[in-house]
């Protein structure tokens, strides 16, 4: 059972920066696929970036690709999402979730087995 933790989510403006970041509870978190989805009201679960287990391979969904960095500091077992340029549209609860699916990098939110509570982001003026 891993169990995730998020932190960092907040208010900024368009155009501003801020960095979530998950803590996992065991050390085997690096032997997971690891992912940041976000959530914005009457919306369905999207998936923003997926790490592999060895962090090599990425995914970022179109929209973010160039604004948003996800990484993995496996010894501190913590995954991060450095977002930049924020846009009033990144406004959403993200989500950090892990798999044990490491052979593929998934990308919907019923491949992920584990989740954190999530973090709110909300990009406003």
């Amino acid at each position: 059972q891993v169990r995730l933790e998020e932190s960092g989510g907040g208010l900024v403006q368009p155009g501003g920066s801020l960095r979530l970041s998950c803590a996992a509870s065991e050390r085997s978190s690096s032997d997971y696929t690891m992912a940041w989805f976000r959530q914005a009201p009457g919306k369905e679960r999207e998936i923003v970036a997926a790490i592999s287990y060895h962090g090599t391979t990425i995914f970022y969904r179109p929209s973010v690709k160039g604004r948003f960095t996800i990484s993995r500091d496996s010894a501190d077992q913590r995954v991060l999402l450095q977002m930049n340029s924020l846009k009033v549209e990144d406004t959403a609860v993200y989500y950090c979730a892990a798999s044990s699916r490491t052979w593929v990098l998934s990308r919907t939110p019923n491949e992920y087995e584990y989740w954190g509570q999530g973090t709110q982001v909300t990009v406003s003026s």
